[in-house]
């Protein structure tokens, strides 16, 4: 098969033409989701959604990503833990040991964080790595 052909096919699957595909994680997911449902309709519906919670949302604005999780009832001060990478939030702490993980739509710092609750719902802002790729410019030695 050459690339022609592959890229035609792809075209038949509604897919994004090239490598662009790996720049839309989101459509990647919907895509996938999109088989499952298909293919194995019983399974599909008790997938979780692209947050993993329905009481998780996660949205952006131009510098921020925002996270809103309704904490469930019975969740205690002193054990509720937000723990941030760059690709997701995990919250630890919940009733019955439970713990909830809110894949980001996009990278974040983060160190650069705030997070409050205020009437049950735990708010967690982040601010967006910028666009692009970032380099680290190499020290060069020359012997």
């Amino acid at each position: 098969m050459n690339w022609d052909d592959l890229e035609q096919w792809m075209e038949g699957q509604k897919m994004p033409k090239g490598f662009d595909v790996l720049r839309e994680p989101d459509w990647v997911e919907q895509f996938v989701r999109k088989l499952m449902t298909k293919a194995l309709p019983d399974v599909a519906n008790v997938m979780p959604g692209p947050s993993g919670s329905p009481d998780a949302k996660a949205f952006e604005t131009h510098h921020f990503v925002i996270v809103k999780y309704t904490l469930p009832p019975g969740t205690e001060r002193d054990q509720l833990q937000v723990l941030v990478k760059a690709d997701k939030v995990k919250i630890k702490g919940l009733p019955e040991g439970k713990t909830e993980v809110i894949k980001l739509p996009k990278p974040v710092f983060p160190k650069q964080c705030r997070a409050l609750v205020r009437g049950g719902v735990l708010q967690v802002k982040l601010k967006k790595r910028p666009g692009g790729e970032l380099y680290h410019i190499a020290d060069v030695r020359w012997e």
